[in-house]
């Protein structure tokens, strides 16, 4: 029987899952991933990494998620997904990084500046 923990990230959302041998069914936070993530592109992402490592049904994943959006939370849970099969099975890795999935992706929102409305919107000009 083979166990895996693992963490994925993007923006500010963090999935902490546990993976293990099973019928393929994903929990997080308490609740079917499909309750959780409503939408059909949601679950996609969700699901992603197992489909794209040809393990679909093959692992149960409970999942901890907190922070951010629903979106960043659903591609931070592909990652810790893809990081556990990788570590389960290092043949399925090519596969995952051809798709971009093993890639954390790092852009953040950009903080307000001091004298400025947003990050980079500046205030009116007036000449007079």
């Amino acid at each position: 029987m083979s166990t895996t923990n693992t963490s994925g990230r993007r923006k500010t959302a963090v999935a902490r899952i546990y993976l293990t041998d099973g019928s393929g069914k994903v929990t997080v936070n308490g609740k079917d991933y499909k309750e959780y993530f409503p939408t059909l592109p949601l679950q996609y992402i969700v699901m992603q990494s197992t489909e794209v490592s040809e393990s679909t049904g093959k692992f149960d994943v409970i999942v901890n998620v907190a922070g951010g959006g629903v979106k960043g939370q659903a591609e931070a849970v592909r990652l810790a997904i893809a990081k556990a099969i990788v570590e389960l099975d290092p043949e399925k890795k090519p596969a995952l990084r051809a798709k971009g999935i093993m890639t954390r992706d790092d852009r953040m929102v950009e903080r307000k500046k001091p004298g400025r409305k947003k990050a980079r919107k500046k205030f009116q000009f007036s000449k007079r």
